[in-house]
Formats: C-alpha cells, sequence, structure tokens
C-alpha cells in the first residue's frame, strides 16, 4: 500500500482484463474482439477525416453521432447517450441511478466490472445466483432492490433471456432503474430496446467493440427514456464534457451506414461459432448454448487451467477465470474458420 492512497483505493480490487501478452504471436481467442476489419465506409471515414479539425474541441453533445443513431434505432435524440466505450456508459450509470438505499441485484457470474464499480463508487449490491445450468434466475429479482443490472447475452457464459422474460423483470420491478447490457446483443437475440417506449425505467447499453469491429475505437451508447438520459449527462458533464473525440465521432456515423457488411460479419460469426460448438462437443466438452461471439466450455476429465496453458503454449489464448463455480470452465472467442480450425487441432493434439 502507498502511504498516500486513500482507504477506499488500497481496498479496491480492479478489474482484470484479457490478457494482451507482448512476448509473441498469438491466435487470441480470450478478449471477444471482432476476427474481422471495421467496415469499408470506416476506412473512408478515416481517409476522409480532416486533420486540422483536431484543433478544436468537439461537439460536447455529439450531435451527428447520436442522431445517426436514434434514427438507426427508431428512437428520438434525446433517447440517446454515447461514450467513451460501453464500460464508461455503465460507469456513469452506476453513479447516476444506482446509489439507492437498498442493494443493486446482478448474476453471481457476470461482467466482473460490476463489483468494481459498486465497490468505487460504494454502492450497496447482492449477487444473484445462476441455476445449475448457468442460466438466470428471475425469481431472484423480485422484491425490494436499489436497480437491477443483467447482461444478455450474459457474460461468461453467453446464455440469453428471451424478450418476453426481460419484459416480466420490467414489470415486476417498476421502482428500480433496469440495465440490459448488450455488448453481445448482435449474435442471436432481441434488444430490449423495442421495449423502451413501454417502461421509463430501462435502460438499454450497447457497444461499437464487438458487433461493429471497432474494438480499438471505445466507443459505446446508451438508449432510454429522455430522463434516464439526462441523469447521465449530469454525470457526464460533471467528470468530462468532451468525451468522444472528433475522429470516434465520424467513425461511428460511417459504421452505422454499412449496415449490410455490418450483418454478413455477425452472420458469419454465428456460422463459425455453431461449427465451433460442434466441434467442441465432438471432443467432449459440455458447450453451452451461446447467443454470443464466445462460447463456454468445460470438459469432463481435463482441468480448465491445465487447458488454457497448454493452449497458450501451443500459441492460443482463450479464457481462463479463477473464479467460484467456474474455475473448470473456459471462455473461447470465436474466431475466423481457420483460428477456429487451429484451436480444434491444438485440442485434439492435447487431449490425445
Amino acid at each position: 500500500m502507498s502511504r498516500y492512497w486513500s482507504k477506499l483505493v488500497d481496498d479496491l480490487d480492479p478489474y482484470v482484463p484479457g490478457e494482451q501478452p507482448q512476448d509473441q504471436q498469438y491466435i487470441k481467442l480470450n478478449t471477444n474482439e471482432s476476427p474481422y476489419p471495421p467496415a469499408p465506409a470506416v476506412e473512408q471515414a478515416i481517409g476522409n477525416f480532416t486533420v486540422d479539425r483536431l484543433r478544436r474541441y468537439p461537439d460536447p453533445l455529439s450531435t451527428e453521432l447520436v442522431t445517426a443513431l436514434a434514427d438507426y434505432h427508431g428512437l428520438d435524440p434525446t433517447q440517446v447517450f454515447v461514450g467513451n466505450g460501453s464500460d464508461e456508459v455503465l460507469a456513469h450509470a452506476f453513479q447516476a441511478f444506482f446509489k439507492q438505499d437498498e442493494p443493486i441485484l446482478f448474476p453471481d457470474i457476470s461482467y466482473s466490472f460490476y463489483p468494481v464499480y459498486c465497490r468505487l463508487y460504494q454502492i450497496e449490491f447482492r449477487q444473484v445466483a445462476l441455476d445449475d445450468a448457468f442460466r438466470i434466475d428471475l425469481d431472484g429479482y423480485r422484491g425490494a432492490n436499489g436497480g437491477i443490472i443483467i447482461p444478455n447475452p450474459n457474460a461468461p457464459t453467453g446464455i440469453a433471456l428471451k424478450l418476453a422474460e426481460i419484459r416480466a423483470l420490467l414489470a415486476d420491478n417498476p421502482e428500480s432503474v433496469i440495465i440490459i447490457d448488450e455488448a453481445y446483443v448482435d449474435f442471436g437475440t432481441e434488444s430490449a430496446s423495442q421495449l423502451i417506449a413501454e417502461f421509463d425505467n430501462l435502460l438499454v447499453v450497447q457497444t461499437y467493440s464487438k458487433s461493429r469491429n471497432l474494438a480499438g475505437l471505445r466507443l459505446g451508447y446508451a438508449l432510454g427514456h429522455a430522463h434516464l438520459i439526462e441523469g447521465l449527462q449530469r454525470v457526464k458533464n460533471s467528470f468530462n464534457s468532451y468525451p468522444i473525440d472528433c475522429l470516434t465521432d465520424a467513425i461511428g456515423v460511417a459504421a452505422l451506414a454499412d449496415e449490410s457488411y455490418f450483418q454478413q460479419c455477425n452472420r458469419q460469426v454465428i456460422a463459425n461459432r455453431e461449427r465451433l460448438s460442434a466441434d467442441l462437443a465432438d471432443l467432449g466438452f459440455e458447450v453451452f448454448p451461446s447467443s454470443a461471439n464466445f462460447v463456454f466450455v468445460r470438459h469432463p476429465d481435463r482441468a480448465a487451467e491445465t487447458l488454457y496453458l497448454e493452449l497458450k503454449s501451443a500459441g492460443i489464448l482463450v479464457r481462463y477465470f479463477r473464479a467460484a463455480r467456474i474455475d473448470n470452465c473456459l471462455r473461447i472467442t470465436v474466431g475466423t474458420e481457420g483460428e477456429c480450425d487451429a484451436l480444434i487441432d491444438a485440442l485434439k493434439t492435447i487431449l490425445d
């Protein structure tokens, strides 16, 4: 402990991102990045960007980008908020809505940034256990609470709730803000954004990192009723009034315009996921149903940590979690066909 740290900082257990080793070239199947490049329209937007614009501050409202997102989702611009990746959007949402008298609720196996935010912002929380099949049990979200956040599909399991289940969750909690974190929604489930007109306590958070192939850009956004968006704006403008730079604004608009490329990439990821799932099952793995761009698996006879280390030695990175209930599971990002074939070949050798 540094003697200059506050007690809060000393007590923090920060989020640990997927490893990004620099010692060699790996097949990276550990951080759920897209295996495909950004849309051609993105490259064109970068080429057309006038560098002289960087002399000036960006539009603090990101008007062009917000308008494009509102049009894309069939909403009003007052119902859209943008930030530096969905992580920043979520951080603002925790501050804006979750400092309540009751603890907030989220799954016990879920995105590990949630408890980090709670400790940083001193928010009480309670984790609701997934069932034995790693599915979200909505019965655990009834009763008094200070808010609810659920990823859909969940991470790291990849299992999704149906839209009717989310509607029931919202109806059961009319006095709480419900955040549906949709980082992986485009790979196989319905967005809750279509429920915004029906429920004014719903905030949907999405990202450009996964299905838009732009993890390096750091751009995310929230969709919800105007009063929720105003709450996010109040937090943002008390922290950083200029979060989105000029180039990111331009790229964000361009990526939305190339819908055919967006759909093509997502279809290919889904096809690769189904093929990879079948190949892993043939090798004896239990493969949990995934609606994301990754699969969550475990082997009945081989320890997950051992498999992770042996794959790393073979030049392939997957994600291993030293966490209760899932310490014998691996999360594997869906790569290109060639990357998935390389993974299966390596596992055949390891398991032989």
